[in-house]
């Protein structure tokens, strides 16, 4: 018996892959196989459809990560027969039938709202201003400017996109609750955990939590990978 070697990581909305890099970092010196999901972002099918492909590349049992919306791609993508377990990053976990967009139709009285800005020929963006402050809020204001003004535009599909079974109801699941984010609510994130029966941790970061703490991210996906041997 041996722990899970094989990590795949899918990143949110308004982002790319690369945000990874400092987890990734951290795993590959583990001598963990990381793979990276580059998601369009243009539907939850398609992004569903792109993460199957490196899933279908792994030569094993995998743990299946997602940020953000990467939670809900994760969570209809993670009914593949090589996912071992799920692990969710400050994540929406959308249950059959709903999607992000059921998710935040009824925030947390008193929540802040994040500023995405109306939609422009079916892509959303966040507004660069208030980027920082919502999004990356305990990242160097550099490193946050970059983010703001290197989005990826996130469409209206992906964020309408809805579950048609969720994984979490037969695979395992982790949560890291990101106790300063100002883009899901932390009460949100508690909920969604909870719903899942998520192993749960919590710690002090922003809705950037896996740029801006990835120690803690590694050290949670390793317990997922140490608890679903292979």
């Amino acid at each position: 018996m041996s722990t899970v070697r094989n990590i795949v990581l899918v990143h949110g909305g308004f982002v790319d892959g690369s945000g990874w890099q400092p987890v990734h970092r951290l795993l590959t010196r583990d001598g963990f196989n990381v793979s990276i999901v580059q998601n369009p972002t243009l539907s939850l099918q398609d992004d569903v459809t792109v993460t199957h492909r490196v899933l279908d590349a792994q030569d094993g049992p995998t743990v299946l990560v997602g940020h953000s919306y990467g939670g809900a791609v994760i969570t209809e993508a993670g009914r593949h027969d090589k996912v071992a377990a799920l692990v969710y990053v400050a994540a929406f976990a959308p249950d059959k039938d709903e999607s992000v967009a059921t998710l935040i139709a009824d925030p947390v009285p008193g929540a802040p709202v994040p500023p995405i800005l109306p939609p422009q020929d079916g892509f959303l963006l966040l507004d660069r201003e208030k980027f920082a402050a919502s999004f990356a809020g305990d990242l160097p204001a550099e490193d946050a400017q970059f983010m703001a003004d290197s989005q990826v535009p996130w469409g209206v599909d992906a964020l309408g996109g809805t579950v048609t079974e969720a994984a979490w109801r037969a695979k395992p699941s982790w949560y890291l609750v990101a106790t300063d984010d100002r883009m899901i609510p932390p009460p949100a994130q508690r909920a969604m955990a909870e719903r899942a029966g998520a192993t749960v941790s919590e710690s002090a970061g922003s809705h950037a939590f896996y740029v801006s703490r990835p120690e803690a991210v590694a050290e949670l996906i390793k317990q997922a990978a140490a608890a679903h041997q292979a």
